[in-house]
């Protein structure tokens, strides 16, 4: 497949899944041309070296430039300079494209500047049954935040590309490519397959995620409203209230499994276990408001990190002056922390 790269980020703290993804890479490199900007420490990047020897793979280190709070916007800005193709594909260490959703994105490309594929997991183990309920949701709302886009690697330099001082990054990146004039595709029947979290990962992204709807102001305000709602339907006898609430968020549930076919890749238990992740959420929801309260933000890789993203009014005024700089040629910096990429 020509006219395509396939940026990794990779950060590894140990190399258990190292066997399965050198035979990804080495699948995935018969269509693409792949770059893994690999942050391990010393000794895993040497055994990535290693094994990665007889893969058609660029393996190299983030640029030493490049120091966002949020590492793997470290390697996504490495990876798309290091790319040629005009068509990126970016990509977390769990997902896994086949040839046809590779080939669905470099088309989609051809007409926009951002596509938005959705997940799905596999295996199914519980804890990814439970998360999928969260990915349906959106899906009945929209679209889900995936851990791959495909990216016009033109836009992506053209805008500088996007703040890694932020937890939410997926989200960052799309209100950016919006700011600066980007189209956007989220077509809903392009499914790209992703491992499920360990259950150490799976704990420590309860009040990760719930932390990023801090970036979706409304969105926030509807996940804390659920424990004072539901506390006060119990109180006040009405049982059935909150048992019709749990049916709505099901049926929203089985609606976004529906959406776009989705039925063939999405188990329907994950719709019946919708009321629940809700309810977590809620809890989370308080958690991740008094970590933001309290200054103690997110700990995420040896560092805290305190926004979760930019909202989209800033970044459209921060695109408004970088284009306007440019067209008077002032050389002034930005006073933001956007950085160039």
């Amino acid at each position: 497949m020509r006219g395509l790269d396939y940026v990794l980020p990779l950060r590894w703290s140990r190399d258990d899944g190292l066997g399965e993804l050198t035979a990804y890479l080495r699948r995935v490199s018969q269509h693409a041309r792949v770059v893994v900007v690999d942050g391990s420490p010393p000794e895993l990047f040497e055994r990535h070296a290693r094994a990665w020897r007889g893969v058609a793979a660029v393996h190299v280190r983030p640029d030493p430039g490049l120091d966002f709070l949020n590492g793997k916007v470290d390697g996504v800005t490495t990876g798309m300079r290091r790319a040629r193709s005009e068509r990126v594909v970016i990509a977390d260490d769990d997902v896994r494209y086949d040839a046809l959703s590779l080939a669905r994105v470099r088309d989609l490309l051809g007409e926009a500047d951002l596509v938005r594929p959705h997940n799905y997991y596999r295996p199914l183990p519980w804890r990814a049954r439970w998360d999928t309920a969260r990915t349906l949701l959106n899906r009945a709302f929209g679209a889900d935040y995936p851990g791959t886009f495909g990216v016009r690697r033109s836009t992506f330099l053209r805008m500088g590309g996007y703040d890694g001082d932020v937890l939410f990054e997926n989200l960052e990146l799309i209100r950016t490519v919006r700011a600066h004039g980007g189209r956007e595709l989220r077509p809903r029947d392009l499914f790209v397959r992703r491992l499920p979290p360990g259950p150490g990962r799976f704990r420590a992204q309860r009040v990760w995620q719930a932390y990023d709807d801090l970036a979706q102001p409304a969105r926030m305000a509807l996940f804390l409203a659920v424990l004072p709602a539901l506390g006060a339907a119990l109180l006040l006898g009405r049982h059935r209230a909150a048992l019709a609430g749990a049916f709505v968020v099901v049926l929203l549930a089985e609606t976004g499994r529906r959406r776009g076919g989705g039925r063939r890749v999405y188990p329907f238990t994950s719709a019946l276990l919708a009321p629940g992740w809700v309810l977590e959420r809620g809890v989370c929801s308080w958690l991740a408001l008094a970590a933001r309260v309290t200054g103690r933000g997110i700990p995420y890789w040896g560092r805290r990190i305190h926004l979760a993203a930019h909202s989209a009014r800033r970044l459209r005024r921060v695109s408004r002056a970088a284009a306007a700089r440019s067209r008077c040629g002032s050389a002034r910096p930005c006073a933001t922390r956007h950085r160039t990429a």
